[in-house]
């Protein structure tokens, strides 16, 4: 009954994504724990990893609260229990320098056209690694899974008996600093170069950093000639970085080379159920499309909107309708109309629906040009102050009468389809946001 009254109080202080997603995968082993020693059961070795460094010693702190008695927290993980008394077999990673989001695997990676090939590069290394594909070098921009799928390996090689060390550059280097200034270098290179896969996160935060390329370098030639796997992300390609000595960034081309592009709408919506899964949320599918259509492509603003709107939801005991979700994310859906031209619209809306600027103003009537015109319309009514009578000049229609019956007609369109509805909805955001 203490253990579950502690629990319930550390639920209180952490979110309740991080308690249903770790602590409540603890098993408390009353038969080997004390008064001064509480063993708990987690799933994995990551979870158990991650359990140790967030929490244990905020268990034991509102145990002592409870008790008088501060015990210690011990974090276990099990193959098999035979018998009551038996003791636990706990399976540690051989090394893990550094945390890896246990959350983070191929399973939970939502794969589109538009992340498949560097998905299907993380598999070939996790499985295959220090091979053909050494180093794997990733690149996209923020927050499109580059770090999701990096530490997917790192949880795989784990799982596999690998060592593994994940860093950031920014960690690398005050790492580097921090060695160096005390003399420890040995230490630092002890770390980085007796790993079976070093993660390195944002390379290109290593730009003009002469002292630590030099060390990189090393550390890179080492490992590599041991066959071990490198892998770096970074928010451009290997060529297009400045800063970087030539022989250090050759060196990230010698392997393979995968891109990550913003996620379509279909891998967006994908995305927010998963999320929604994990983390038992329920939101209809107008909500969905709502925020796969609104929010841009960054999956970790997605991902926190539907965590904020769910604390919400639950704070003021609401239901989550469509109104309701417009009301709280509308500080994080933030429209940028002001300045927008006739020609962002028609750019935009050729690049999405792959109809050329010069078909959608013209007097052609193949069925995908009269849709992106007519879309062209809509938006250009809706973003722009432009008359009828103007729009009918620049789309050379024969006067606004045209103009407003081809805004009756896509009316229908958006009332009767609504998929038709999200897909100019996310056209109208991008277009917005200046996302083009």
């Amino acid at each position: 009954m203490l253990i579950a009254n502690v629990l319930n109080l550390l639920k209180n202080e952490i979110s309740e994504n991080e308690y249903q997603r770790y602590v409540k995968q603890l098993k408390f082993q009353e038969d080997v724990s004390s008064s001064d020693t509480i063993v708990f059961i987690a799933p994995n070795p990551l979870i158990a990893k991650w359990i140790k460094t967030k929490y244990c010693d905020k268990i034991a702190d509102i145990y002592e609260g409870q008790s008088g008695q501060k015990p210690t927290i011990l974090i276990k993980t099990k193959d098999t229990i035979e018998g009551v008394n038996k003791p636990i077999i706990t399976q540690e990673p051989k090394v893990v320098s550094t945390i890896l989001n246990p959350s983070y695997t191929f399973d939970t990676f939502i794969v589109g056209s538009s992340n498949q090939f560097a998905f299907s590069s993380a598999q070939a290394v996790a499985k295959k690694p220090g091979s053909n594909y050494n180093p794997l070098f990733i690149y996209g921009f923020s927050g499109l899974g580059k770090t999701h799928l990096m530490q997917a390996i790192g949880n795989h090689a784990v799982h596999s008996g690998h060592s593994v060390i994940y860093t950031t550059s920014e960690q690398f280097m005050n790492d580097f600093i921090y060695n160096i200034k005390n003399q420890t270098m040995d230490r630092f290179r002890k770390k980085y170069r007796e790993c079976d896969f070093l993660l390195i996160d944002d390379i290109q935060f290593l730009s003009r950093k002469e002292q630590t390329q030099e060390e990189f370098f090393h550390t890179f030639n080492e490992l590599h000639s041991l066959n071990k796997q490198i892998i770096l992300t970074s928010d451009k390609p290997p060529k297009k970085i400045a800063g970087f000595e030539e022989r250090l960034s050759s060196r990230f081309e010698w392997g393979l080379i995968a891109d990550v592009q913003p996620p379509g709408l279909e891998t967006k919506i994908s995305i927010i159920r998963k999320k929604c899964e994990l983390d038992g949320v329920e939101l209809g599918e107008d909500i969905i499309n709502y925020i796969a259509s609104n929010m841009g492509d960054n999956i970790r603003e997605i991902e926190s909107a539907i965590i904020n709107l769910n604390a919400h939801a639950k704070m003021l005991s609401q239901e989550i309708t469509l109104d309701f979700a417009k009301h709280v994310m509308k500080e994080q859906i933030k429209e940028k109309r002001k300045n927008i031209t006739l020609e962002d619209i028609i750019k935009t809306i050729s690049k999405e629906l792959n109809v050329k600027p010069s078909d959608i103003k013209s007097k052609k009537r193949n069925k995908n040009i009269v849709e992106a015109r007519r879309i062209g319309i809509y938006l250009a009514r809706a973003l722009t102050p432009n008359s009828m009578p103007a729009l009918a000049s620049y789309f050379d229609m024969k006067d606004h009468t045209a103009v407003s019956h081809n805004m009756k007609k896509i009316n229908e369109m958006l009332e009767s389809n609504e998929n038709f509805k999200v897909r100019v909805e996310e056209i109208k955001n991008k277009i917005a946001s200046n996302d083009m």
